[in-house]
């Protein structure tokens, strides 16, 4: 397979786009027998316990477009089985959508067959939506690789927010993405921050607070007695004059998780304007801080580090995924590959 390198371009100033992905699809064919143990289960539940590899929603939707077989007949998902029966799967992986390819530089600091790590930069939106249909990482990982138009969310395992540089897992197949979605579920998956905070923390510590949409600003998330379950950890790294570098860890994946419970804790991210507020500058500042702190640009926070169990089951990941602050040792801009 021929690749084709372009030379390094503004993310702003993209060229004209790709053509939009349109991938025929690919087949997955299975054939198994029910387990004795199936008896009385759904179809669409006994296969997902027997294909783990792929959702629920995929298998329903596969039986109600009939590409599923039970002994030879077509069922409806909510079907009972009774156990032993032999099972044919002839279906094929649609398009998820119709999103633009685009041909944007991209930071890859790991690839295979299952998986890309891409070092996001602050200012760029993960997904295509209202007022940034173009120009987003999806538009990009589907430049980069035309066959993830076939994952959910072209391969995206979790965000990151525009203005939050750093991280992100995307899975190169519909197993492996299902694989990484039910890991982060199960807390499987480490994500690891570095975020500059305002004022001294004495201490690390837990936030164990639950966050739910902001009552009068629908932009905003806060903290809310009827909001989903969140937990945030961190550690402090070094403590300045006035403020301190921590390092955070999630459980949770809340919308805007960190930035909320640290200004919950009274400690807001520097630069982040939607909850910290105005920028103070600390008392006796010096000149160089004052501009440094004035014209910094987005929220003081970074995706640093991943860790989590190859999907595959090859080999572990931990510390082949760093993000770097400032550093981009290794940096590779990686073009469309065109076939």
């Amino acid at each position: 397979m021929a690749k084709s390198r372009l030379k390094r371009r503004s993310i702003a100033n993209p060229r004209d786009p790709l053509p939009t992905t349109r991938e025929a699809g690919e087949f997955r064919s299975h054939a198994l027998t029910l387990p004795p143990g199936a008896a009385g289960m759904r179809l669409d539940q006994a296969l997902a316990r027997e294909l783990p590899q792929y959702s629920r929603e995929r298998l329903k939707a596969w039986i109600e477009a009939g590409a599923v077989q039970l002994e030879g007949r077509r069922l409806r998902p909510r079907d009972r089985v009774a156990g032993g029966e032999a099972v044919r799967i002839e279906a094929r992986l649609p398009p998820e959508g119709v999103v633009q390819a685009e041909a944007l530089p991209l930071d890859v600091l790991f690839e295979d067959r299952s998986l890309l790590v891409i070092n996001k930069p602050a200012g760029l939106v993960v997904h295509p939506g209202a007022g940034n249909a173009r120009h987003t990482l999806q538009n990009a990982l589907l430049g980069l690789d035309p066959k993830l138009a076939l994952v959910p969310r072209a391969g995206l395992v979790h965000r990151l927010d525009k203005d939050t540089s750093g991280l992100l897992l995307v899975a190169r197949t519909v197993e492996a993405h299902t694989a990484l979605v039910a890991a982060l579920a199960a807390r499987a998956i480490t994500r690891e921050y570095l975020a500059l905070c305002g004022g001294v923390m004495t201490a690390g510590g837990t936030i164990d607070e639950p966050i739910g949409r902001h009552r009068s600003v629908r932009t905003r998330m806060a903290v809310r007695a009827d909001g989903r379950p969140a937990v945030t950890h961190y550690r402090v790294l070094e403590r300045l004059p006035a403020h301190t570098l921590v390092r955070v860890t999630l459980e949770t994946g809340r919308t805007h998780q960190i930035r909320v419970h640290l200004a919950h804790a009274g400690f807001p991210i520097v630069g982040d304007a939607l909850y910290g507020g105005r920028r103070r500058l600390p008392p006796g500042a010096s000149p160089e801080l004052r501009e440094a702190l004035g014209s910094f640009p987005r929220q003081a926070l970074h995706a640093a580090r991943l860790k989590l169990a190859h999907p595959a089951g090859a080999r572990s990941l931990a510390d082949r995924a760093r993000g770097s602050c400032g550093r981009r040792s290794g940096r590779r801009d990686r073009a469309a590959r065109r076939r």
